[in-house]
């Protein structure tokens, strides 16, 4: 049952992410479609959907079953996406969007593997920030700020979101094994980047904790 929660959610928040895609495919000023995409991100949060960009900051060395949790959201989300964007191709709105989609989709083509991990590290790390605002800011205006700036920074940046990314392969229907292989790279840079704050973090804390406990050893001796 817990299983079936998680894939149910995690299709919610690839729902949620592709109409924030169409919102963005559908406007001609990008700041403007960029400000919009984040009602995606905003609904998830809300609605406590399971996103993993969102997610995988939340990773723990000791949960092993936290990575079939994650590869659920991921299969969730890309069935989500897809499913939208394949359903979307059979409007009138078709063409438009497909079209939009596809200029995207060339862009993130003809870049090199390199590019799109590092670009999909910054990514993770604003998304890591959006999501870490909404849940432990207790100000509303603290809360819906992360995710209000943090998703268009990203967008305007030209930051690689792999979930987003799947609606507009999607949505081009241009889908081979390079596209596969891309995406595969920008999860694991969406990866690196929603775990670069929290490990920084560990780590410092970790480092105080030891430094405390040898000054209080010290003491006691």
């Amino acid at each position: 049952m817990e299983k079936f929660k998680l894939w149910r959610d995690s299709l919610m928040a690839g729902l949620m992410i592709a109409i924030g895609g169409t919102v963005f495919l559908s406007v001609d000023n990008k700041v403007v479609g960029a400000f919009f995409f984040s009602i995606g991100l905003f609904t998830v949060v809300n609605q406590q959907f399971a996103l993993f960009t969102g997610r995988v900051g939340d990773f723990k060395l000791k949960q092993p079953g936290f990575l079939i949790d994650l590869l659920i959201i991921w299969l969730g989300n890309f069935a989500a996406t897809a499913g939208v964007g394949y359903l979307l191709r059979v409007t009138r709105y078709a063409s438009a969007l497909s079209a939009k989609a596809e200029i995207i989709w060339q862009a993130k083509l003809n870049d090199n593997p390199l590019s799109i991990f590092v670009l999909s590290i910054f990514c993770g790390i604003l998304m890591y920030v959006a999501v870490t605002c909404f849940r432990s800011t207790e100000h509303a205006i603290g809360k819906y700020a992360g995710v209000f700036i943090g998703v268009p920074v990203f967008i305007l940046c030209g930051f690689e979101h792999c979930i987003a990314n799947m609606f507009y392969f999607s949505m081009a229907n241009m889908w081979s094994w390079k596209i596969f292989l891309w995406l595969l790279i920008m999860t694991a840079g969406n990866s690196v980047g929603g775990l670069f704050i929290p490990i920084i973090k560990c780590r410092i804390s970790t480092s105080k904790y030891g430094v405390a406990e040898k000054n209080n050893t010290d003491t006691n001796d």
